[in-house]
């Protein structure tokens, strides 16, 4: 198990958290992990993910301790398939030792591939399971894995399974997705002027290779629009140096990075936000009360990237716009709706005030509560921001 701090040598209880893959389901195990930290200090937290570099990465960086297993998604070809099975094998193999080796007490799963053989090893080692459902609807693997849980909570409501879960709690955040100050000290954080209207662009945890393409033709075509604004741009690898090159060929003021592991300095810096609409990252735009346009990932089939953004268009915090995958089109669509939102200052102000005037809960401290046994602080009432950041009035935010 690799290790990014060391254990205590007097622990009451042990949570394993399982999920990886993306960022977007960690960055919950992860704000879950971190209150029960808060609540019961001798508890442990560890965590099982994919082999994916972003998981290591994360966790590396949160200093938590994780193990990665060959987990890999189910396919119908053969070759993958059979890849799938072998590694779903191992899997189970992997974490039964570690459950025992471990003395794991609870499992709390985030749902996806990494889940499902994790499940199966606490199933066989009589380990209590919580599934956190992230998604509306609950993905296959999500309703497999609901059906073997001892409890069930889901981050949004799931309009289309009343009975799926027990309870929905909001979407957990960390308090690094949290603004740890105001816009100013944020931007002069990231490298950028303090004084200067800062639009973000992120991906989530890899990027977003459609929002990428859909700025360097926007940065090409219209480079007007962006007068008195600045872009800090969270592109994922791939494509960094194409949207660099992208912004100074127009002259357009900007920070470019792959990935921010502390978000909250971006979102702190932000006046508007383009995003795609994966839970935690309309979690976090609607936490940092961030006018935001989002531009759903078109591959899924259920869309749900699409109902997740919905209940903050329906408070006034927020638009939507499909993504057509092809630049030029993009350009046009997309392109308008940004262009009104950059001019109007009036607009992006209302939509902020919607936002913070329906300032969501804070869902890792409700699921940690529970998780402990703990008696509940008062389920749906805004959060105390600061317990949560110690700065200004910036609580967690539900899905």
């Amino acid at each position: 198990m690799a290790h990014g701090s060391e254990s205590g040598s007097n622990v009451a209880r042990t949570y394993l958290f399982a999920g990886g893959g993306s960022g977007g389901h960690l960055s919950p195990a992860l704000a879950i992990a971190e209150r029960i930290g808060e609540l019961e200090p001798s508890a442990r937290s560890l965590f099982v993910c994919s082999r994916r570099e972003i998981d290591a990465t994360m966790l590396s960086e949160a200093k938590v301790c994780f193990e990665p297993i060959a987990a890999s998604p189910f396919s119908v070809r053969p070759r993958p398939l059979l890849r799938f099975v072998a590694n779903y094998r191992r899997s189970i193999h992997t974490v039964k030792a570690l459950i025992q080796r471990e003395r794991v007490d609870r499992l709390v799963a985030l749902g996806g591939f990494v889940s499902a053989p994790v499940v199966v090893a606490a199933a066989k080692c009589h380990v209590p399971v919580t599934l956190i459902n992230l998604d509306d609807p609950p993905g296959k693997a999500n309703r497999w894995i609901a059906k073997r849980c001892e409890q069930v909570f889901s981050a949004i409501d799931v309009g289309q399974l009343p009975r799926f879960a027990q309870r929905v709690v909001g979407m957990p955040i960390r308090r690094c997705a949290l603004a740890p100050h105001d816009s100013k000290w944020c931007r002069n954080e990231l490298g950028l002027d303090p004084a200067r209207l800062t639009l973000l662009v992120t991906g989530a945890s890899q990027g977003s290779r459609s929002i990428n393409a859909l700025l360097i033709a926007l940065a090409a075509s219209d480079p007007s629009m962006f007068a008195d604004w600045q872009v800090c741009h969270l592109c994922g690898r791939a494509d960094s140096d194409a949207v660099r090159r992208a912004y100074a060929a127009a002259s357009i003021p900007a920070v470019v990075v792959s990935f921010v592991h502390h978000i909250g300095l971006a979102w702190g810096a932000a006046d508007l936000a383009i995003s795609r609409a994966g839970a935690s990252s309309v979690a976090e735009a609607w936490a940092n009360s961030v006018p935001t346009i989002f531009v759903p990932y078109p591959h899924h089939r259920d869309q749900h990237q699409q109902r997740n953004a919905q209940p903050m268009v329906a408070v006034g915090g927020a638009v939507i716009e499909p993504d057509h995958l092809d630049p030029t089109i993009n350009a046009h669509h997309i392109g308008t709706t940004l262009r009104a939102l950059l001019s109007d200052h009036d607009r992006r102000r209302t939509m902020q005030v919607n936002l913070r005037a329906h300032p969501p809960a804070d869902a890792a401290v409700t699921i940690a509560r529970l998780l402990l046994d703990l008696p509940d602080d008062q389920p749906g009432s805004p959060a105390d921001a600061h317990a949560l950041t110690g700065q200004g009035a910036i609580p967690t935010a539900a899905g």
